[in-house]
């Protein structure tokens, strides 16, 4: 039987929400923007859905617009709030270890003549509060930070833009990335202070292909994906109604998150201490971050050799960032550590359905690729 420890890149749908994406495929299936009676019922579903996700933010439905995808969302968030300040200033800060789909957003508006900040982060893979309180200044026109690293699972302090912002006496907006925080944590975009804040629902054990972004009320962005005017403009295109109900579906079921952090802790620290008295097992995720996510070293084979290892015996890891394509991990360089550490990294990335049982088949296996690996000193 195979045991998926994947779950950062995605997850199983779960049956709520694969029950609610098959009932708009197959009953419900109008066209939220036709006027006719199916269209209306279409279009009742599909507010009820964006109720639902604005319960989990703590947010206004209103406040919560449908996209195609956690990456779009991202997109959308950074070029419509470059676009609503750039004539209060140039300055950018972010971080050296965003999602791509934040990272090379920045890349192009760099090329453009923005001023990018890139903070490093620290030994525990998060930025530091201090260094974002002395980037910001009044020139600043967005902050933009990721909520967990999707590689580590460091958790950065995004509350800190807001204060930032304040002391400098700018204009800048928030955003946040919190796709993979959401569901896993509280994320409440009020309490943190961002003006944006990006989610995917594949990443909840709803359908993939449907994410979304939160848009503090009163703003008003600018579009750049032109077409019919759905979701206050920002996404136009016919809704994706069956991926839609099955993230409504997903939020509405999400067990607390406090009571499912614990769970996720006792299952990660059943993994480290089986794993603590291997040398060639090195653990690269600080001891603070969001226990869903490990990422680890072993020791003298290459990462992609190891997801192979460990597919063969039925377990279903990554080689980090399911985004990188293969790339070396700019995070873990980032954070300093040796190319051959992290080119044997793996990220181990938990869910509720992970049990006890995956947990020791998956020590078990990492023993044996340890096993048969020729130990050198690194």
């Amino acid at each position: 039987m195979e045991i998926y420890l994947d779950n950062s890149a995605t997850t199983i749908v779960c049956p709520e929400a694969a029950e609610a994406a098959m009932q708009a495929m197959t009953d419900n299936y109008g066209n939220p923007s036709a006027l006719h009676s199916n269209g209306v019922r279409a279009k009742q579903l599909l507010e009820q859905s964006r109720q639902k996700v604005a319960a989990v933010l703590g947010a206004l439905p209103e406040e919560v617009l449908f996209s195609p995808s956690g990456t779009i969302a991202n997109n959308t968030a950074v070029i419509a709030a470059v676009n609503m300040r750039r004539r209060r200033g140039s300055r950018i800060v972010t971080s050296s270890v965003e999602h791509p789909s934040v990272a090379r957003v920045m890349d192009q508006l760099e090329a453009k003549g923005y001023d990018i900040v890139r903070l490093k982060p620290k030994l525990n893979g998060a930025v530091d509060p201090e260094e974002i309180m002395n980037a910001v200044n009044e020139k600043t026109i967005l902050v933009s930070l990721m909520y967990v690293n999707n590689e580590t699972g460091a958790i950065n302090p995004v509350e800190y833009a807001r204060k930032a912002i304040k002391a400098a006496h700018s204009v800048a907006l928030v955003h946040v990335d919190a796709i993979q925080a959401f569901g896993k944590m509280s994320v409440k975009p009020r309490r943190i202070g961002a003006d944006f804040l990006s989610i995917s629902g594949h990443k909840i054990h709803a359908p993939k292909g449907v994410g979304a972004l939160y848009v503090k009320k009163g703003l008003i962005p600018p579009c750049h994906i032109y077409g019919g005017g759905q979701e206050n403009g920002l996404f136009s295109g016919t809704e994706n109604m069956p991926a839609i109900a099955g993230f409504g579906a997903a939020c509405e079921v999400l067990p607390d998150p406090l009571t499912s952090q614990r769970e996720m802790k006792k299952l990660r620290r059943r993994l480290l201490t089986k794993l603590s008295k291997i040398p060639t097992i090195l653990i690269n995720s600080p001891s603070d971050a969001l226990p869903n996510i490990i990422n680890m070293s072993i020791l003298g084979m290459p990462s992609q050799v190891l997801v192979n290892f460990f597919s063969e015996r039925g377990i279903c890891i990554s080689a980090g960032s399911a985004c990188k394509k293969g790339h070396r991990s700019e995070v873990l360089t980032q954070l300093g550590y040796t190319p051959i550490r992290i080119d044997s990294a793996i990220r181990v990335s938990l869910s509720r359905y992970t049990t006890e049982e995956d947990i020791d088949r998956f020590v078990e296996v990492a023993i044996e690729a340890s096993n048969k690996l020729r130990y050198r000193e690194f």
